[in-house]
Formats: structure tokens, C-alpha cells, sequence
């Protein structure tokens, strides 16, 4: 029996891009990197004595997303969301995985806008930092 069963409602986009996040959006930011994200929830991950997060915690986030368009041509698509940790794994005693799920849904499926993840792959390989 398959012991792992996706959950996901939509496909993710897969790109390693800066992240800036806190509890409250007026104190000192942290930084992370990008893991992936959908329209209503991303992972990202960040240094394991960042602001000490936890499920449930609240906190915005300030991303830039890739969109594409027509041919190789894309725009980075700024936002801010508020949301809610739903997951903090240990990757290592340095390095930690936050998983969060906006307030407020992205106005596109960043996952599904090209028609294969190799497609995708092909097109950020030029964009990722």
C-alpha cells in the first residue's frame, strides 16, 4: 500500500527565491528561501532560530512570484499575505521548513501556468537566484 497520498489541490510552482517575513510586518523581517507555492499556500525555509515559529502562528510574508508569459517571456509578480503556519519541520539542527496558508489567495495558480514541470523548470532555470 502507498503510504504517501497527495493532498494538494493544485500543482506547485518549485523556484528558490527570497522571502521576507515576521509576526508583525513592522518589526525587523527575517529571511527565508522559497521551496514552492500554490495560490493559497507556500513552504519556504529559513534559519532554525528565525523568530522561534510554530503552527499556528500568524505572520505576513513579502514573495515575488514568476509569471510567464508567451514564448520565454515572464514578469516577477510581487506580493504580501498574511496567513498561518500550518507546519514547521526540522531540516537539519540549522535550517528549518515553514509551511504557511494565505489569508488571502494569489490571483493566479503559479503551479499551472505552463504545461509540463519540465516546461517550468526549463523557463525559471534563467530567473532563479
Amino acid at each position: 500500500m502507498d503510504e504517501f497520498s497527495e493532498r494538494r489541490r493544485e500543482s506547485r510552482l518549485r523556484y528558490h527565491w527570497p522571502i521576507w517575513f515576521a509576526e508583525d510586518f513592522n518589526d525587523v523581517l527575517s529571511q527565508g528561501q522559497m521551496i514552492d507555492i500554490s495560490s493559497e499556500a507556500a513552504a519556504f525555509t529559513c534559519g532554525a532560530d528565525e523568530n522561534c515559529s510554530y503552527p499556528g502562528q500568524e505572520m505576513t510574508s513579502r514573495f515575488s512570484v514568476p509569471r510567464f508569459g508567451l514564448g520565454d517571456a515572464f514578469d516577477m509578480a510581487s506580493f504580501t499575505r498574511s496567513g498561518k503556519i500550518i507546519r514547521v519541520d526540522e531540516v537539519n539542527k540549522f535550517l528549518q521548513r515553514i509551511a504557511v496558508q494565505f489569508a488571502e489567495p494569489l490571483p493566479f495558480k503559479p503551479g499551472e501556468q505552463t504545461d509540463s514541470n519540465e516546461e517550468t523548470q526549463q523557463r525559471l532555470s534563467a530567473v532563479t537566484i
